[in-house]
């Protein structure tokens, strides 16, 4: 494939987990070798830190990567939330990966405008910036979570709102294909529970866990980056891809990483703002749900951006994660896999 070959490509939000894997993918040029690679965010201490890992790759598995960052990568202080700071990044990109957000829930209940300001008014500047300067950005692939189907908490309701905002641009800059991704817990990621219950492992503490029921679908940061891969390859203007992963309780994987070390479990209770468990796709969704291989693809509610009938819809209730997929052997064999992303996480942040 080689959609992004030669391309000029903006990541917001590009120090994050998810961004430091997609950059990670992109320098490997699976879809081709972009012309330019360009991280935008705010932390300048994450931006130094990424740029001296990809400064002092030596591994011989990570040459091409090594060899292609010097070339191709770059680093910008800015943030969504300042217009003019993200239209200067914005001028001259192809592609835009928008993944700059405030994530953490807890955080977003107790500064609920401080995650309007990102989550909302940042997708707001993105559109912007196409539609007053005329930007030629042929696609932008906004970031979601599963917290933004049926949103309980500031979290998932502010980036509901962000996915109708890049959705509903597909009207306003007919030459720029706005799409999005929803996905899950992602194993090795800022704030996950993984890397807490490996410490917590580590230093031979009590785990701690919400509830003995809370469930949550898994995934990989490798397959969070397939998703984005796979909804920019394949996905029409205005559609969400969804990938189809497992889900299974929180206490099990505890117990899955615990292996043989038998470490006593503390309830701690549900924290402001969480689920129990998490849903993918809505009912009122499912309707407009279509099978896209690894993905579910839930096409736009605008009628005038769907102009189709969906007449053969994927699913005929709620893709939740109660219905638990994978046992603390399964989880296993899934956390191994995700060995390689959990160790370069702990060691990036000490």
């Amino acid at each position: 494939m080689n959609n992004l070959e030669g391309k000029r490509i903006l990541v917001t939000g590009g120090t994050g987990s998810l961004g430091n894997a997609l950059v990670r993918r992109l320098l490997a040029g699976e879809l081709g070798l972009p012309a330019k690679i360009t991280v935008f965010s705010r932390d300048e201490a994450k931006q130094h830190y990424m740029r001296l890992d990809y400064m002092h790759r030596k591994a011989a598995t990570d040459d091409v990567i090594y060899e292609n960052s010097k070339n191709l990568l770059s680093f910008r202080i800015g943030d969504v939330r300042d217009y003019s700071s993200l239209l200067s990044a914005m001028r001259d990109v192809d592609i835009v990966f928008h993944a700059a957000a405030l994530k953490q829930v807890p955080s977003c209940e107790y500064f609920p405008t401080e995650a309007v300001l990102t989550n909302i008014h940042g997708a707001v500047n993105v559109v912007r910036c196409i539609r007053e300067n005329a930007l030629a950005v042929e696609s932008v692939v906004g970031i979601s979570t599963d917290k933004a189907c049926k949103p309980i908490n500031v979290m998932g309701m502010t980036k509901a709102l962000q996915e109708r905002i890049l959705i509903e641009a597909n009207r306003d800059c007919p030459q720029t294909r706005f799409v999005c991704v929803r996905y899950g817990n992602v194993i090795a990621s800022r704030g996950s529970i993984v890397p807490l219950f490996v410490e917590q492992i580590r230093e031979r503490r009590d785990i701690t866990v919400t509830l003995p029921e809370m469930t949550r679908f898994l995934l990989t940061l490798d397959r969070a980056v397939d998703t984005v891969f796979a909804v920019l390859t394949k996905g029409k203007r205005g559609v969400t891809f969804v990938p189809k992963v497992p889900a299974a309780r929180i206490v099990d994987v505890a117990r899955a990483l615990m292996g043989e070390n038998e470490l006593p479990i503390t309830f701690t209770g549900i924290r402001p703002g969480e689920k129990l468990h998490e849903i993918m796709v809505s009912e009122e969704e499912c309707f407009r749900t279509l099978e896209a291989g690894d993905y579910f693809s839930i096409e736009p509610m605008l009628p005038e951006l769907r102009n189709y009938e969906v007449s053969e819809p994927a699913l005929t209730s709620e893709y939740s994660s109660k219905d638990i997929t994978l046992d603390v052997e399964q989880l296993k064999t899934l956390l191994a896999s995700a060995n390689d992303e959990i160790n370069r996480f702990l060691t990036a942040n000490g």
